[in-house]
């Protein structure tokens, strides 16, 4: 049974990463709220492993946070797109690896509160590197990639050296994954 009704739903931004959509609901007690929803369409992660004993990341500089942070290449699901083939794209393009294996690990919702955002999380062994290299996008001129021992990036989340929440889950599941093997 739901706990409300939507009374009225309106979208008010449609922008190029999310639309912005404002809920008038009603609780069954007859109370009324406002829910603001982000409405995403999703993403792709990807942790790019060298062998089992070493992982790629790009550092890049976030506008909103105004700084540099070290994560996982990830990107936006295209509309209609299959979050795999989104994945090796997104691979290829900040990285200038493809991966012979891709292995899906999961899926998280970023933030439950106020966004639709749900992140698909994959692990890519056989990495070899593209013969187009790098495909960065128009912002990401700046963004490096890392080749870091995977017990280094494990402690950089421990540390607050890692910070990025797809990027700790992708770590973590895959830390997970490679004790299970």
């Amino acid at each position: 049974m739901e706990a409300y009704t939507i009374v009225r739903s309106q979208t008010l931004h449609h922008g190029k990463v999310f639309d912005l959509r404002v809920d008038e609901i009603e609780y069954s007690s007859g109370r009324q709220a406002i829910r603001e929803v982000a409405e995403h369409p999703g993403g792709a992660v990807i942790v790019p492993l060298l062998d089992d004993s070493t992982l790629l990341l790009v550092r890049q500089k976030r506008y909103p946070l105004g700084e540099f942070i070290t994560e996982l290449p990830a990107g936006k699901l295209q509309t209609g797109e299959d979050p795999a083939s989104c994945a090796l794209r997104e691979l290829w393009e900040e990285t200038g690896y493809d991966a012979d294996e891709l292995l899906r690990l999961g899926a998280v919702y970023t933030t439950p509160g106020f966004c639709t955002e749900r992140l698909h999380l994959f692990l890519a062994r056989g990495l070899r590197r593209s013969q187009g290299g790098r495909q960065l996008e128009e912002g990401e001129e700046s963004l490096t990639v890392e080749s870091i021992p995977f017990a280094t990036a494990v402690g950089m989340i421990r540390t607050g050296n890692i910070v990025d929440a797809k990027t700790i889950c992708g770590i973590l599941m895959t830390k997970e994954y490679l004790e299970d093997a």
